[in-house]
């Protein structure tokens, strides 16, 4: 059976009796905490670990998670002691703490670049895995804002996720999507790996179309449909007709991108977000040994739940130990789920956009 392990400095510690680490696409950053009861008063194992140090996570062989102790809190009761110790990875830093670049001002930058250079000072470094897009012309930082603000909102105009791997460094990337003429991919089955489970399927947040409309001085526009309506997405699997209307946003150029671009994106995540299952299996890998990992894909069977052979996206796992035994909680939902909202850089009148250019797409 698999262990937890941390190892910070010379020292290799197990033997932890309370086990949680937890990895997600939408979870920045990784995150652990363990506990381990004393044999005796001032037992510690050879536990020599401070606030603050560097460590990594290993469930057997494999790195969860590369980062630093955050808390070390030892603590009795009539007929015990105890120790617990907790932390996230080396993106925290990413997260907690100001933007270290001289100037305050980027130009010409990509989101891989501008990722790149907002991490450097913390010692993380930054993989994409998908096409991050052409230079954005310019970036302003505010002196207070952090790196993974700035990084998360350009990312997002590139349409890309930012998440931590497993070595504590920054990831871009796009939800995974299914092979088109269908993969192999872990199966999780009811009656084999299933110990408990939940199902949600809803329709109070999903519209039958999104009507995308540009806000117009014309008096007489509103005789028909006219030229205020720039886009309309249907989502056939709303059963009644149930319209909602998306303004776009002053300063989206004047073929309206990213507008068109929100109308197909509140379709699919709201069709996606309406799909989602909360699984606890009984064990913290796959049928091929591998671990749950977060952004991969599996087949779920599990017809008590109305899952019929579903292939969908691992959004989170934790990695669980404790008196009960030991369990992965999965949180699995459709890929389009995970599509990142478009957004405007740089929201404007529009003379104002058309005097300096239009805005970059």
């Amino acid at each position: 059976m698999d262990d937890l392990t941390i190892l910070t400095g010379n020292s290799r510690i197990s033997g932890w009796t309370g086990i949680r680490v937890t990895r997600g696409i939408e979870r920045f950053p990784s995150g652990f905490s363990v506990t381990m009861t004393e044999r005796f008063a001032g037992d510690t194992r050879d536990v020599v670990v401070k606030p603050g140090d560097p460590l990594q996570v290993l469930l057997g062989q494999d790195v969860v998670v590369t980062g630093y102790a955050d808390r070390f809190a030892p603590s009795i009761t009539a007929g015990q002691h105890s120790i617990s110790l907790s932390g996230r990875g080396k993106c925290q830093d990413l997260v907690d703490c100001s933007h270290a670049w001289n100037g305050c001002q980027m130009s010409s930058v990509t989101v891989l670049a501008i990722a790149q250079g907002l991490c450097a000072p913390y010692g993380i470094s930054v993989t994409a895995l998908a096409d991050v897009g052409a230079p954005i012309p310019q970036v302003n930082l505010a002196w207070a804002e952090t790196p993974y603000s700035v990084i998360e909102q350009h990312a997002r105009y590139r349409q890309l996720l930012v998440y931590e791997d497993e070595y504590g460094n920054l990831v871009l990337a796009r939800a995974t999507m299914p092979d088109k003429g269908g993969g192999n991919y872990p199966v999780i089955e009811e009656g084999k790996i299933i110990e408990s489970g939940d199902s949600m399927f809803s329709m109070d947040q999903r519209f039958s179309e999104y009507v995308v409309r540009r806000l117009s001085i014309d008096l007489m526009s509103d005789v028909g449909g006219g030229p205020d309506v720039l886009a309309v997405v249907a989502d056939p699997g709303v059963p009644r007709f149930r319209r909602r209307s998306l303004i776009a946003e002053t300063g989206d150029g004047a073929d309206f991108t990213v507008s068109k671009a929100r109308g197909n994106w509140e379709a699919a995540r709201r069709a996606g977000r309406s799909l989602q299952v909360n699984l606890t299996v009984d064990s913290w890998r796959d049928g091929s040994g591998k671990l749950w990992t977060p952004n991969t894909l599996v087949t779920v069977s599990a017809p008590s739940l109305r899952l019929q052979s579903l292939t969908w996206l691992v959004a989170e796992v934790t990695y669980r130990r404790d008196a009960s035994g030991t369990h992965a909680d999965l949180v699995l939902m459709p890929p389009q789920a995970f599509f990142p909202q478009p957004i405007l850089l740089f929201p404007g009148m529009q003379d104002v956009v058309a005097a300096h250019g239009a805005a970059p797409k």
